[in-house]
């Protein structure tokens, strides 16, 4: 198992380098400033996607700038950082199937206290879109295997949108995405008490302004994120957790 996870690591990565060198990759940083009540502090990602010949290619990194959250002390570096890169697979964009990918996943991290243990998922994408292409859906089925994790149904289904000049408003768009999956872990309750729970969902729902297209800088956009999960992480329970931030668009 393990090499064939390294091995599926290897071909992710030259599928990033070795894409179609035509295709221009979509590239942003986000910088939120998170208000939930156990959280309040910064987090920078760094999200990429691009298209070419045989599907496409996504990834984020998240840093979490909450060092002094874990060890007693200054904030001096990143608390946390968190990894997710996928790649969709389609050499049949020209047939009656091509709305459907094959798509593989790595997801990982690490915090000051604790691993984010790595997680692999493979299975189906299904993608919709508008004729203008301006409001796009994915749906994923895939099976979901977490090192050390256990599960009743090794599965995560997902959903990943994004609207483009909603309402008519040029430069106004809605985007985010929704995952739901299996897995047995312990959450604590706000009195401390622990529950073992067996699912996980979470959806960020953003919504960003280009302001900068105001001012001639049209890669500048400001906007919201909010966090809405249902025991994630060792957090028991829903949660809603409010983001403010700006984004750059290179």
């Amino acid at each position: 198992m393990k090499v064939f996870q390294k091995a599926t690591m290897v071909f992710m990565l030259l599928a990033v380098l070795f894409c179609s060198q035509k295709a221009h990759a979509q590239v942003n940083a986000q910088l939120f400033h998170d208000f939930g009540s156990d959280r309040k502090f910064e987090t920078l990602t760094i999200e990429m996607f691009k298209q070419d010949k045989w599907g496409n290619t996504y990834f984020f990194i998240d840093h979490d700038f909450n060092y002094d959250q874990h060890q007693e002390g200054p904030n001096l570096a990143p608390g946390g950082s968190y990894l997710e890169i996928a790649r969709c697979l389609n050499f049949w964009q020209q047939s009656g199937l091509k709305n459907f990918s094959l798509q593989v996943e790595y997801n990982g991290g690490i915090t000051r206290s604790y691993p984010i243990n790595n997680a692999w998922l493979f299975g189906v994408d299904y993608f919709i879109h508008s004729k203008d292409y301006k409001n796009t859906l994915n749906l994923k089925a895939l099976y979901k295997t977490i090192r050390k994790k256990t599960s009743d149904v090794p599965m995560q289904l997902t959903a990943v949108w994004a609207m483009n000049d909603l309402f008519g408003i040029k430069g106004l768009k809605f985007n985010g995405f929704a995952d739901f999956w299996w897995e047995d872990h312990t959450c604590f309750k706000s009195n401390g008490e622990a529950a073992d729970r067996s699912t996980i969902f979470i959806t960020e729902p953003q919504v960003w302004y280009n302001v900068g297209q105001h001012i001639g800088v049209d890669n500048l956009n400001l906007g919201t994120e909010i966090e809405l999960s249902n025991n994630f992480g060792s957090t028991y329970g829903f949660k809603c957790r409010p983001c403010l931030g700006v984004k750059w668009d290179f």
